[in-house]
């Protein structure tokens, strides 16, 4: 009965989304059906996150007359992987995004209470519009309550990979993410049917934007820690094409926190903040088709069914194709806003911009391509790490290197020689690093040594940024402190994101230049040196898990004669799926990992029994996932800024009168 329940409330929430099209779409002169319309917004939110809430029950209560729990879930399971398993499928997966996108719908009625009336009701029709279509597919195409006549005794169980802490998190963060974009697409498409994108649009463009790209960092950042200690390979990121579908939009959502401080403080590339807005959700809605089409091969991927592939790449040609057909019939008439230097901040986040969606484009085609040839029967290339390491690494290296430049530089005319003589320290900071890091650690890793330079140029370049701004070293200390306790959030926000993203650069580089594996049948009491460090499997036991069996080793690793950790890789095996998993052990020292996996049985040369053992030192590793928690930590600092949020209501209204 919760079941049928929670697909009523599935219908109820597609026909709230349709009434909400109505009423605020007429509610733009009208304030009446415009409180209709919030009001059709809170009550989808409300009926799916019902319908929400009675796909969990399913889960929890192992109902497999649902033919979703009887695919994703077993008995045996642990409560957690079964909670996490309603959103761990497409079907599930599907209803958390509607409920993601619902959540900011009713946001959007809460919270934009300071925006012109006109503009809020013509973001509600907009997003409502959007909710239709994902609704609708969720209802008629991937419905995850429905029932089976004969449910089976025992689910199928969810995929061991996925039974994980990081992938009961990681969803939901990057759908916040994916989803938020949405926000500032209808934003972008109201603008566009009104016909006026101002700096108090622009304002109210800054703070959602802010918000998804916080999210979705987290996202991506989780997914890879994920990756890199479940799978088992020793790495962080592979390039694969789902990896990518998340960091198309990223890259978007960065570009357009930059752009719309331009439009907003100057009111310039009004058009060019437009169509951002809409590539960042455009970009998240491609990532939906390629997880769940099929035509893609993948371990993050959901599904592999073409029918509903072939639906979810109408929605996007649907959404986004009226979205950028409007800006074409809208874009002539868009006033190109405030005049500036070539040498001016402006210049610098336009050159940031250009960057930005170059690296999106260069992942994009690297992603899209065997597809493209595939469809016109051409050779299938094989597109991997090396292509994007060799186009999408220089031109974000380029990037990155004018980054610091540009809070230097004044708005509209800039000075280039004052900017570089004031960031001459970090200068001398990144040569000084990359000059050690050549000489000292290893003269052939040029290259890497070049990117520690990056590394510490941004990192010296964002503190520079703080402490010109309160001219830090012209007035006495007393005075320095009293102006930093006195910057704004935003400034000390955008700052850190840019030291976090020096700090992923440095992690990046240190750990792909400088790591150590190897790869050895071990039997116990044998012992390996892996860089400085000496392992010795103790024993291999085995343990009876939750819902699996797991051979478990026992390895004691040493520096110097000391013992530093014990680390218990495990392999495992899933009766429910017949699928075997390496579970990692990782010895966590300082900012560097070493990293054991433990492998099948194979004979040693003896004949003796033995273990297959792989180990990894993985130097200053650490660096990649706190660089960017560093980023989101600096956007969710910008977002509290009560400047920004009080400005918003202050600036709408001055342009609506």
């Amino acid at each position: 009965m919760i079941a049928e329940l929670g697909a009523f409330c599935l219908i109820l929430a597609f026909v709230l989304s349709i009434a909400q099209i109505a009423l605020s779409g007429a509610g733009a002169n009208r304030p009446v059906l415009a409180g209709a319309g919030e009001g059709a917004a809170f009550g989808a939110m409300a009926m799916v996150g019902l319908a929400f809430a009675a796909l969990i029950h399913a889960f929890v209560t192992s109902d497999f007359s649902v033919s979703n729990v009887a695919a994703n879930s077993h008995t045996a399971k642990p409560l957690l992987y079964r909670v996490a398993g309603a959103w761990g499928n497409h079907e599930g997966s599907m209803v958390l995004w509607c409920l993601a996108l619902t959540a900011f719908g009713s946001a959007i009625a809460a919270f934009g209470r300071d925006l012109p009336r006109d503009l809020k009701a013509r973001t509600l029709a907009v997003q409502g519009a959007l909710g239709v279509l994902f609704l609708g597919y969720t209802v008629f195409a991937s419905n995850p309550l429905e029932r089976i006549i004969a449910p089976p005794v025992e689910g199928a169980s969810l995929n061991p990979l996925l039974q994980d802490p990081a992938l009961a998190i990681h969803p939901p963060m990057l759908y916040l993410g994916y989803v938020g974009f949405s926000v500032v697409f209808s934003l972008a498409v109201a603008a566009l049917i009104g016909g006026r994108i101002d700096a108090a649009w622009a304002r109210w463009v800054r703070p959602w934007t802010l918000a998804a790209w916080s999210f979705l960092t987290v996202g991506i950042t989780l997914g890879s820690f994920w990756a890199y200690y479940e799978l088992g390979w020793g790495g962080w990121w592979f390039w694969d094409p789902v990896e990518n579908a998340s960091f198309m939009p990223w890259l978007m959502g960065a570009a357009l926190l930059h752009s719309a401080v331009v439009t907003e403080k100057r009111g310039a590339l009004p058009g060019w903040t437009l169509f951002l807005a809409l590539a960042a959700f455009t970009f998240s809605m491609l990532g939906a088709f390629l997880v769940r089409s099929g035509v893609l091969t993948s371990v993050h991927a959901f599904a592999v069914d073409p029918t509903r592939g072939l639906l979810l790449l109408g929605i996007l040609g649907l959404a986004s194709g009226a979205g950028f057909a409007l800006f074409a019939w809208r874009a002539p008439s868009l006033t190109p806003g405030g005049l500036f230097a070539p040498v001016s901040r402006e210049s610098a986040i336009v050159v940031n911009n250009i960057v930005l969606t170059a690296a999106a484009t260069a992942v994009l085609f690297g992603t899209l391509w065997p597809l493209i040839c595939e469809a016109l029967d051409l050779p299938t290339p094989s597109v991997g790490p090396p292509f994007f390491n060799l186009v999408f690494n220089p031109i974000m290296a380029l990037g990155l290197l004018i980054l610091p430049f540009g809070p230097m530089l004044a708005w509209k005319r800039g000075d280039a020689l004052g900017a570089a003589q004031r960031l001459w320290i970090a200068a001398l900071i990144a040569v000084g690093a990359g000059f050690l890091a050549l000489m000292l650690v290893s003269p052939r890793k040029a290259l890497a040594s070049a990117g520690l330079a990056l590394g510490f140029w941004l990192i010296a370049g964002a503190v520079v940024e703080i402490t010109d701004r309160v001219r830090a070293f012209r007035v006495p200390m007393a005075e320095t402190l009293r102006r930093l306790g006195g910057l704004p959030r935003g400034a000390w926000g955008s700052s850190l994101a840019h030291a976090g993203v020096g700090v992923f650069i440095l992690g990046a580089c240190f750990e792909t230049s400088w790591k150590l594996e190897l790869a050895e049948i071990m039997a116990p009491g044998r012992s390996v040196t892996l860089g400085g460090y000496e392992l010795t499997l103790d024993k291999v036991g085995v343990v009876d898990g939750p819902n699996y069996l797991a051979e478990r080793a026992t390895l004691t690793v040493r520096k110097g004669g000391r013992t530093v950790c014990e680390a218990l890789p495990e392999r495992r095996f899933y009766p429910a799926g017949g699928q075997t998993t390496q579970e990692v052990a990782i010895c966590y020292r300082g900012l560097d990992q070493v990293y054991v996996t433990l492998g099948e049985r194979r004979a040693l040369p003896n004949g003796d029994p033995g273990w297959l053992v792989r180990g990894y030192f993985n130097p200053w590793v650490q660096l990649i996932f706190i660089g960017p928690m560093l980023m989101a930590l600096g956007g969710a600092i910008s977002l509290s800024d009560r400047r920004l949020r009080l400005g918003v209501g202050r600036r709408s209204k001055e342009a609506a009168a």
